[in-house]
């Protein structure tokens, strides 16, 4: 069987941002019908959501102002085109490959809606081959950059000296409710920011980076009501339940022990956790879980203070931090995260 190597990774910001003690008095103007406690405990919300800076595809004034499903999703479909092209190109670029030696292209995202899908267009703008093989990952939420990372490794190890380009472009400033003063929305608008990701992956025999040791995915039964998106009129309304934490706490060795011992592995092998930053709760709930085995996630933590969650891309910006550290060979990694299913997808990792 191949191996599937993680060549490099490389990431992509919006123009626009904001500290998130600059967007409090929006929030404030926002919520000005609302009662004062209300308010007040909003305003808390997002002074507590561990992220201080947050990076949006459009001014953060206009993310405050009444606009239709179509206006955000024209901005949506022109940001995802632009950060997926540029992304890519620089990670082409980071890895010395030409455009036109990759065999598989998958892209991820779930903040809008475009069809053809970004791969379509990426192909086109950055002179792919004819017979690139395409695969859009849309309605996997949080989770999907690792369902990508899987799709593909599964492609790779019985495909020989082959490259994969996967892309990963999340919005959720484009899936804001205005008129939505439900918790979900408060807490979404509190951890949520735009970036890109770009991740290049080879079967080549002459390929470097850390290798994919297993891949699994995690489906929690009768969970489908705990994370996704409703489609309204106004656009994608959040779902997410105040749960989340306390089930992954639950359903934690569950997901972690069966998985590394199937690889040959044990959480005392795994060196590096490669975390999505779901929010501050899940962050300090899998903090608990695998602080107590002597572990950090400490470059999750990072990633979530420094752009928020970007839904797909986050992890992808984690996984980033630890390409670019120097790592011991024969050193693991744990990639772990979690999203509407309710799932949690993981990747096992070999320096």
């Amino acid at each position: 069987m191949n191996q599937t190597r993680i060549v490099s990774v490389t990431k992509e910001l919006p123009e626009y941002f904001r500290y998130t003690k600059d967007i409090l008095p929006l929030v404030e103007f926002w919520l000005s019908g609302q009662q004062e406690r209300f308010s007040r405990k909003v305003i808390k919300i997002f002074e507590g959501a561990a992220v201080d800076k947050r990076y949006s595809i459009m001014p953060p004034e206009e993310v405050f102002v009444s606009t239709t499903f179509e206006d955000k999703n024209n901005i949506y479909v022109r940001e995802a085109k632009r950060m997926g092209a540029n992304v890519v190109r620089n990670a082409l670029k980071k890895s010395s490959w030409e455009a036109d030696s990759i065999d598989y292209i998958i892209t991820v995202s779930c903040t809008g809606i475009m069809i053809p899908s970004l791969d379509a267009y990426l192909i086109n703008d950055l002179g792919m081959r004819q017979d690139v093989v395409r695969l859009p990952v849309t309605e996997m939420g949080c989770a999907a950059g690792v369902s990508g990372l899987i799709y593909a490794h599964n492609f790779l190890k019985s495909n020989p000296e082959k490259r994969i380009a996967v892309v990963s472009v999340e919005s959720p400033t484009a899936t804001f409710q205005l008129n939505d003063y439900s918790m979900a929305n408060m807490v979404s608008a509190a951890i949520f920011g735009d970036g890109a990701a770009c991740v290049l992956l080879s079967s080549e025999a002459a390929a470097v980076g850390p290798k994919i040791i297993g891949e699994g995915m995690y489906h929690f039964k009768d969970a489908t009501h705990m994370m996704g998106f409703d489609l309204t009129n106004h656009g994608l309304k959040m779902i997410l339940d105040p749960s989340v934490p306390e089930t992954i706490s639950n359903h934690f060795s569950d997901i972690v022990y069966p998985f590394l011992e199937k690889y040959g592995s044990s959480i005392e092998k795994v060196e590096h956790l490669i975390f999505h930053p779901g929010g501050k709760k899940i962050v300090q709930t899998v903090e608990s879980l695998f602080g107590a085995l002597g572990k950090n996630i400490d470059d999750t933590r990072e990633v979530l203070r420094r752009y928020g969650n970007m839904s797909s891309a986050t992890v992808l910006y984690v996984l980033e931090r630890f390409l670019d550290k120097e790592i011991a060979e024969g050193e693991q990694g744990l990639i772990l995260s979690f999203g509407p299913g309710f799932s949690a997808q993981r990747v096992l990792i070999e320096w």
